[in-house]
């Protein structure tokens, strides 16, 4: 007969990003940061904030492996947790019951974290948004699940379709959320710029009357399109 596991394994430490790179991610778009990843890193559509008008944050991920129906390794994941951390939950989307609620966010918020992300659901809706902490789940419901274990923390997690590390770079916005890999962020940086001065440029082109882009025009005029009767 196979040992009873334990009921978590904690990583003790892992790398995080240096926090003058993180302060360039204030404020930034997660549409601007999936464009400059090739179009992609964001979390499944259905994760959203609880709460839109606070969604906005950045922060390394400290990841918590519950599975199914329990938080155990989530109230673990905020003892390993320093202030800045983002817990994201690798919960398998499951819609039965919900992994966090307003008490978790509260001392979340007590622990100076940037964030919670939920592969699953939340409860205790009003309760989070006068929390104030970003939170981001696929949905709410009353039911509450169990503190039974076994969990995980601080090792490599999916959540919402996206490989997570500890570590990793997660931004949140109305949008949704998304993972910049650790060892990507310096390139991602870099685009960002790029990617925010091109969107200003075009913007501004808009306001002045602009209907349709350059490029459209250009390809139009161009033997690449065919116009048929």
């Amino acid at each position: 007969m196979l040992e009873d596991p334990p009921l978590l394994v904690v990583k003790k430490s892992w790398v995080r990003p240096a926090p003058e790179k993180l302060k360039r991610l204030a404020g930034a778009q997660t549409g601007h940061l999936v464009d400059a990843m090739n179009g992609r890193g964001a979390m499944h559509a259905a994760i959203k904030p609880v709460d839109p008008a606070r969604a906005q944050f950045a922060g390394p991920a400290v990841t918590a492996e519950t599975g199914p129906n329990d938080n155990l390794a989530i109230l673990a994941a905020l003892s390993m947790s320093k202030p800045g951390d983002c817990i994201v939950a690798a919960s398998d989307a499951f819609p039965g019951s919900a992994v966090v609620g307003d008490n978790v966010c509260w001392l979340a918020r007590n622990g100076g974290l940037a964030a919670i992300v939920i592969d699953g659901m939340a409860r205790d809706a009003d309760g989070i948004v006068s929390i104030g902490l970003p939170a981001f789940s696929r949905g709410i419901t009353p039911n509450s699940c169990v503190r039974s274990g076994p969990g995980r923390v601080g090792f490599p997690v999916v959540a919402g379709g996206v490989a997570v590390s500890p570590g990793d770079v997660i931004v949140g916005d109305r949008d949704g959320v998304v993972v910049i890999p650790l060892d990507e962020l310096d390139v991602v940086l870099a685009r960002l710029e790029a990617i925010r001065a091109a969107e200003s440029d075009v913007q501004a082109k808009i306001a002045t009357g602009l209907t349709q882009l350059e490029s459209i025009t250009a390809l139009m005029q161009s033997d690449r399109v065919e116009f048929v009767d």
